[in-house]
């Protein structure tokens, strides 16, 4: 078997790439970027995946028997199209199996609802493929917290919109994990995974947070309104809205889930407990 991952040269592609490495061995896996030189050295052959350049996807693709297809980051309206792109040319070269990650949300009602939408779509897609697949959701990173501690630790706070909602993080690593045996486990095809840890708050992530970096934070609940207005003010008119929309999801209860990360993986999700005390060590 010869698996290939798209994106390889983004955290969430690597990462996927360095599991199935461990489980099978180098020369079984294939990276794809539409830049391959910015690929980060993985020891793998490391072939051009631009999901706008359908021809250059089906030669990459040739020789491979499964694939993780790795959302792309474009607009909503314009990804859906990439990634049929994606998956028209793992049907010509061949391609038995697709592995896609999706990611959890509120469909409806939120600015960040348009993207969740779009994944939606390509799952459809994907599911009409005639090709064997397996689905993962994603639950909501926890790096970005954890990479953002500096500018908490300067303002003495967390404050989003997210307010008493419970929201079921998880970790590229975590994911990673999962998605490698999503591909190598033929038992899984077909359906469809919430992939997520222990849902909390936003008091427990500072809770947390503070026990890990010895700071003094606290939390403070804004508006939906007001958060958007400074996510938006902070990384623009673009990512700030999704950003805003993403925590008025885990206000109204959207990733408030146990998931099915057990049942992918056969092991539990890494708790935050051992999660936050890794990052002491």
């Amino acid at each position: 078997m010869r698996y290939a991952v798209t994106a390889v040269s983004g955290q969430l592609g690597q990462e996927i790439a360095r599991k199935l490495i461990e489980r099978t061995d180098h020369a079984s896996v294939i990276g794809l970027a539409r830049t391959p030189g910015n690929a980060p050295e993985l020891g793998i052959e490391v072939r051009p995946g631009d999901y706008d350049q359908p021809d250059a996807l089906r030669t990459s693709l040739a020789g491979v028997d499964a694939l993780v297809l790795v959302s792309g980051m474009a607009l909503p309206e314009d990804r859906i199209g990439q990634h049929r792109n994606v998956i028209e040319a793992a049907k010509a070269a061949g391609v038995a199996k697709i592995v896609y990650t999706s990611i959890q949300g509120p469909e409806v009602g939120t600015a960040f609802s348009p993207v969740v939408q779009s994944n939606r779509q390509t799952e459809a897609d994907i599911r009409a493929s005639g090709l064997d697949w397996a689905i993962g959701r994603n639950g909501i990173y926890i790096e970005p917290d954890v990479e953002y501690i500096d500018s908490y630790r300067a303002k003495g706070e967390i404050a989003n919109s997210a307010g008493d909602g419970k929201c079921g993080y998880t970790t590229r690593s975590e994911l990673a994990h999962a998605y490698a045996a999503l591909l190598t486990r033929d038992e899984l095809n077909g359906q469809t995974f919430d992939l997520n840890g222990t849902p909390i708050t936003q008091a427990e992530l500072t809770q947390y947070m503070n026990a890990a970096y010895g700071t003094a934070l606290t939390y403070r609940s804004m508006s939906a309104e007001d958060y958007v207005a400074d996510r938006t003010a902070e990384l623009g008119d673009f990512i700030g809205p999704i950003i805003g929309g993403i925590y008025d999801g885990i206000r109204r209860g959207a990733f408030d889930a146990s998931g099915d990360y057990e049942a992918a993986t056969g092991r539990p999700h890494q708790s935050w407990e051992d999660y936050f005390a890794s990052l002491l060590r």
